[in-house]
């Protein structure tokens, strides 16, 4: 769960990014000083995140890869955000991935599909990708700002998955994914 200071699905996508930050610089994702630095300097816009062109130049550099696993074979293109979820068959939505993985992902959101226990173990590029498209979809649905955990729960379809998490009333990133319910437009 994150630290008591994010208190919105802003801030929790923020703060995600910020572990990739620190990923990135050598620092750990547990590195919690630094982790806030980097999310308090996105918040207040004093850094931006990584822009599209350098993603696309990083994600390229290993085309023939699985961006999940690492597989060589069999790649397809997988919808990190699934169209199901009315996630939209962009770029900024999708990664090459081995047709194992992208069955094994199936219609499940990224963390959905990993865990909370495995919410920090994406890779980078795709889930720097994932936070800054679902970013865009909470603007769009004026939910960024939300910063009460049960008016959340109420857009939310994951409380089965939070139940066996003990998450329950707690924001975690299922709050960031889990309003993109099946078959939603």
């Amino acid at each position: 769960m994150p630290p008591p200071a994010i208190k919105s699905v802003h801030d929790l996508i923020f703060y995600q990014y910020a572990k990739i930050i620190a990923e990135s610089s050598g620092f750990g994702k547990k590195n919690f000083g630094f982790i806030m630095s980097k999310c308090n300097q996105l918040k207040s816009g004093d850094i931006h995140w990584s822009t599209s062109v350098r993603e696309w130049l990083l994600e390229h550099e290993n085309p023939n890869t699985c961006i999940y696993c690492g597989a060589e074979t069999g790649l397809t293109t997988e919808h990190i955000l699934p169209r199901s979820r009315g996630g939209e068959d962009t770029p900024d939505n999708v990664v090459r991935v081995c047709k194992s993985c992208n069955s094994s992902k199936g219609s499940k959101r990224l963390y959905e599909w990993k865990g909370l226990n495995s919410k920090d173990q994406h890779h980078r590029i795709a889930e720097g990708k994932y936070l800054k498209y679902l970013y865009s979809l909470h603007e769009k649905r004026e939910t960024l700002v939300i910063d009460s955990v049960a008016e959340l729960c109420g857009h939310c379809d994951m409380s089965a998955r939070c139940n066996e998490e003990n998450s329950v009333g707690k924001l975690s990133v299922y709050c960031v994914e889990g309003c993109f319910r099946k078959n939603q437009n």
